[in-house]
């Protein structure tokens, strides 16, 4: 049997409900021979009688009633599957894969994505997490639709925006001289041995760090994956690090002490990035409420 005609079940489903041809012509707005055609044009497909017609009103056959509650299933499921393709058009439904970065979550990222979530109940996050360089990969390659990176990005085709702005603080191991001071110089930092993570994680937060914290050059002397491992590191003694202020305070490491640097204060940005080429109405969407929150 060929598939269903949703008009033939519409008209059929709704002289389901009346039993009377004059009524759901009416309700329909559809000449009554019209309606008739068109039931008996299902009838045909079908191979079976679904109405028992009278001199006005009508009865469902068996096999009528069968028809008409399957009827009523099928024109619900291309209602609610038109709504979804329209409201994915709009950018309010489907899905977005989102890539998180590691060295940033909380604050204006969180709060940008719960009011997304908030905003558009229909949109599926998915959500992963990885270091910049593997987020911009990922959002060249397809992988993802929008990630946050750690700004400067070169990468052609690929448009960001800011985010938020942090400051960096110095991480310090708590029996460390320069521990005991407010605000420490950045004479005072040169030449102490410090951690980053591999600078291939993302080169341009990398460069901004040692340009800021450590501008005649930074004595590196150990590589570590992430930020907690940083601090892990400086928690063992003998090296300090240099790490995002929201980062720093939600890991709270004992034995690690944050420590603001003198002015000019080091910062470094998070930003929502997407591929201009392949954005959808739903990162479209997602841009849009960063503009939103102010």
């Amino acid at each position: 049997m060929d598939p269903l005609d949703l008009r033939r079940l519409r008209y059929f489903a709704v002289l389901a409900e009346e039993l009377h041809f004059t009524r759901a012509a009416a309700r329909l707005h559809v000449a009554q021979p019209a309606l008739s055609q068109q039931v008996r044009a299902l009838e045909r497909q079908i191979g079976a009688r679904l109405i028992d017609r009278g001199p006005g009103a009508c009865a469902l056959t068996p096999v009528g009633a069968v028809v008409a509650a399957e009827a009523a299933l099928l024109l619900a499921q291309a209602t609610a599957a038109r709504e979804r393709i329209a409201a994915a058009a709009r950018g309010q439904g489907g899905r977005v894969r989102l890539a998180y970065t590691r060295s940033a979550r909380g604050g204006r990222v969180d709060a940008l994505v719960d009011r997304f979530r908030a905003q558009n109940p229909l949109v599926e996050v998915l959500p992963e997490t990885g270091w910049h360089a593997p987020n911009v990969a990922g959002l060249l390659t397809g992988r993802y639709d929008a990630a946050f990176v750690r700004p400067p990005l070169d990468d052609p085709g690929i448009r960001w925006r800011l985010v938020a702005t942090e400051e960096l603080r110095l991480a310090l191991p708590a029996g460390h001289p320069l521990a005991r001071l407010r605000r420490v110089p950045r004479e005072a930092v040169a030449g102490e041995p410090a951690v980053m993570w591999p600078r291939e994680n993302g080169p341009g937060m990398f460069d901004r760090i040692v340009a800021q914290v450590w501008p005649a050059g930074i004595n590196l002397v150990r590589y570590e994956p992430d930020d907690e491992q940083l601090l892990r590191a400086v928690a063992a003694g003998g090296v300090i690090a240099a790490v995002p202020e929201g980062r720093g305070k939600d890991l709270r490491l004992r034995g690690v002490v944050l420590r603001r640097l003198t002015p000019p204060v080091p910062t470094v940005d998070i930003g929502l990035a997407w591929n201009e080429r392949t954005a959808t109405p739903v990162v479209r969407r997602l841009v849009a409420t960063l503009d939103d929150l102010g």
